[in-house]
């Protein structure tokens, strides 16, 4: 299987990914950071062709008024039925199974880079040796509790630092690449 997959997503300082009801209320709009910066969302978003989330994630993120992934597929992981509205209708659609055999699907259907989100999606993507890069952004404030990035896993699983930049409002983002055993 020739695929790889990539996170791009933001934390709290104290590593949540959104509040236990999912609300992400806290990460800076683009108004507030009066830049327009899009912190190398528009450039990472370019070189992935589909996108594989959580049911969780998709159903929070389907309610906002904009769709942020244009006409990028996105295959949404879920074991039941996902509503998914006739305006997204021609780029999203549902997968299930393990990690391993959606990303061999999604190779088999031709795609060689996935961006991978939602807490429970990444961390079954990482478990399973799945994802090649992570670019983690932190934000400045600590929730105390909430969704986290990283869970429980199956071993240690070292990165490699490639990149950490920090932004103007404070926030800080760095990108790892996975060491994979030889």
């Amino acid at each position: 299987m020739s695929i790889k997959a990539s996170v791009f997503i933001a934390t709290s300082l104290d590593g949540f990914i959104a509040r236990e009801d999912g609300s992400v209320d806290w990460l800076p709009t683009p108004d507030e950071s009066k830049s327009g910066e899009d912190y190398g969302y528009n450039a990472f978003i370019e070189t992935v062709d589909a996108m594989v989330m959580g049911r969780h994630t998709y159903e929070f993120v389907s309610k906002f008024d904009k769709w942020f992934y244009g006409d990028l597929p996105v295959y949404v992981l879920s074991s039941r039925g996902v509503e998914i509205p006739g305006k997204l209708e021609k780029t999203v659609s549902t997968v299930s199974g393990s990690p391993t055999g959606v990303a061999k699907q999604l190779a088999d259907l031709g795609y060689s880079h996935l961006y991978v989100d939602g807490g429970k999606t990444i961390q079954g993507f990482l478990s399973e040796g799945l994802i090649y890069q992570m670019t983690i952004t932190q934000v400045p404030i600590l929730l105390g509790s909430g969704i986290p990035l990283f869970g429980p896993l199956p071993h240690d699983i070292k990165l490699d630092h490639l990149k950490t930049k920090s932004f103007a409002n404070g926030l800080v983002q760095s990108r790892y690449e996975v060491i994979r055993d030889k």
